[in-house]
């Protein structure tokens, strides 16, 4: 690997987590396997992995060890970074992108628009139905945040939003008006696209 590793090819990359003398050729067969779609080889579990020439247990492991990593390198969230826009909202959700059930993550911000934390509060279904207000504000009760951005991913790539996402941002927005915390957007994310619902006039009207 180079000295820069912005300057390496995926395959180079990749072949350095895999180690080995023949690193090069399990690398590129792993992305063979996936043609070359980085992000399916992010959602890939070790059974998958391991089904491919080369990989064994072990690389399956350092291989599903620097995806874990990456995920939560995404998840991290530096204090105090600006919000502007929902493109800036979604670079907090990149790692949502790859899960495959929902997750419903809460992004708090302060008064000046600041991210102070981003909690997922609920894994799995997350409808109006059975979605809690009090989960959902909590993050921003206990961080004295001003507003919340809330994010849930659908799993089959496609963020068109549903009725029922239209009507849990619909509830959750008047929930924040009793409890004087904004909900500013809602986002859908999909793989390597979302839709914000505020942009699109749903359940904030």
């Amino acid at each position: 690997v180079s000295a820069d590793p912005s300057a390496c090819t995926d395959v180079e990359l990749l072949a350095a987590i895999v180690g080995g003398p023949k690193q090069i050729e399990i690398a590129d067969a792993v992305l063979s396997h996936f043609q070359g779609n980085l992000h399916r080889l992010h959602q890939a579990a070790s059974a998958e992995l391991v089904s491919i020439p080369g990989v064994g247990e072990s690389t399956a492991a350092r291989l599903r060890s620097a995806l874990v990593l990456s995920r939560r390198l995404t998840m991290s969230v530096s204090n105090l970074a600006d919000v502007n826009s929902p493109a800036d909202a979604y670079g907090f959700c990149l790692d949502m992108e790859t899960f495959d059930v929902e997750h419903l993550r809460v992004i708090v911000l302060n008064t000046r628009s600041k991210v102070i934390g981003a909690v997922d509060v609920y894994k799995g279904s997350a409808n109006s139905a059975q979605v809690r207000a009090g989960e959902v504000f909590r993050p921003a009760l206990q961080r004295n945040g001003t507003a919340i951005i809330i994010a849930h991913n659908h799993p089959g790539g496609d963020p068109t939003p549903s009725p029922d996402d239209v009507a849990l941002t619909r509830a959750l927005v008047n929930a924040g008006k009793m409890l004087e915390i904004s909900v500013q957007d809602h986002l859908v994310i999909g793989h390597g696209r979302y839709v914000s619902l505020k942009e699109r006039g749903l359940g904030f009207v």
